[in-house]
């Protein structure tokens, strides 16, 4: 990867560190309920036409993924994290369309998705894969 210009120091850490621990309180929320098997998770997974099992894959990954995003070390597996998070909430996304779900169905994923995005293109250099030609 190269080098991108960034926002000037505080403010892209600002931007960084809002949109991460936003990301973060999010998928850890909804891990843990997917974990739980909630009633309303157990719900709508049914009525998205995928199986129970699902959940327990969708929380522990997740998890990890959190864990993963928030810790300093660890790059590529840092990537890793941004991009299941990513498919994973573009995912949810194109689920609902295909369910024909309304808005509010809709704005859990787009705000991750969103966070994902800003909170990925913000990290700082030594959260990034900095390749050397």
């Amino acid at each position: 990867m190269t080098k991108r210009n960034l926002p000037a120091g505080k403010a892209g850490k600002i931007i960084y560190w809002i949109s991460t621990v936003w990301l973060a309180l999010g998928m850890l929320s909804s891990g843990i309920v997917q974990l739980l098997k909630l009633k309303e998770e157990v719900n709508m997974i049914t009525h998205l036409g995928y199986p129970l099992y699902f959940l327990t894959i969708l929380g522990i990954w997740k998890m990890l993924g959190v864990i993963t995003v928030l810790i300093p070390t660890f790059p590529l597996l840092k990537e890793w994290a941004y991009a299941g998070f990513f498919f994973a909430m573009s995912g949810a996304i194109f689920s609902h369309l295909a369910s024909g779900d309304g808005a509010k169905e809709f704005f859990g994923p787009i705000l991750l998705l969103i966070l994902t995005v800003v909170s990925w293109y913000f990290r700082s250099a030594d959260r990034k894969i900095i390749s050397v030609n």
